[in-house]
């Protein structure tokens, strides 16, 4: 077993049978990072801010510091000599993640001039392309502004990774790989989904930006 997946599994065994989903989530982010194309996320209320976290940890240093190559150091110093050294300086590596839950006049204004239910949807239409990867957090499976946006992303061919409960609810059924905690309450489900998401940041970290 991975050693991250090792660890996590270690401090919270009730995720055990969550692993083969988990490793699952990894390779596809993996596959979709590794070819040059970007993570949507979206979510509601707690789950919205998993969002961001999700996102903090994928556009910037996570446990590593994800220096600059050389190579694109120089890139830099060429094109702004004297300046470019310390530009790449403080820089880090990144991974494409952008959090649907964050635009709010475009949320507003769609909730109000066309339908609330579609806000990431629409998202999900505009930023979406073929082999981008989709994260839906909803703790019921049954949130219906996710299901309309995986609905959206099957049509836009993107794939799709669920974080959600015990039964999976309506979410189970949309996505390409959905991780279920064993639990039934919102607050517990969302405390179990921060170290997989954790987890899968280090591991995707580990992949693309080793020490």
């Amino acid at each position: 077993m991975n050693a991250i997946l090792c660890s996590m599994t270690t401090r919270y065994p009730e995720l055990i049978n969550c692993l083969t989903d988990i490793e699952l989530g990894f390779q596809l982010l993996n596959h979709s990072f590794n070819q040059g194309n970007k993570l949507l996320l979206c979510g509601n209320g707690g789950s919205a801010a998993d969002c961001e976290h999700v996102v903090g940890e994928l556009m910037k240093g996570f446990v590593s510091k994800r220096p600059l190559s050389t190579s694109i150091s120089d890139r830099f110093e060429r094109e702004f000599p004297g300046e470019g050294v310390h530009l790449a300086d403080r820089l880090q590596g990144a991974l494409p993640a952008i959090s649907l839950v964050s635009h709010s006049a475009l949320i507003s204004a769609y909730a109000n001039d066309v339908d609330p239910e579609m806000v990431f949807a629409q998202q999900v239409y505009g930023y979406g392309r073929s082999g981008d990867v989709l994260i839906a957090f909803s703790t019921s499976g049954n949130s219906t502004n996710i299901l309309r946006a995986l609905q959206v992303a099957k049509v836009q061919g993107l794939k799709t990774i669920g974080f959600t409960g015990d039964s999976g609810g309506k979410l189970k059924s949309l996505c390409d790989v959905t991780i279920c905690v064993p639990s039934e309450k919102t607050l517990d489900i969302q405390e179990r989904h921060l170290p997989i998401y954790h987890a899968l940041c280090l591991m995707l970290e580990e992949a693309f930006f080793p020490q």
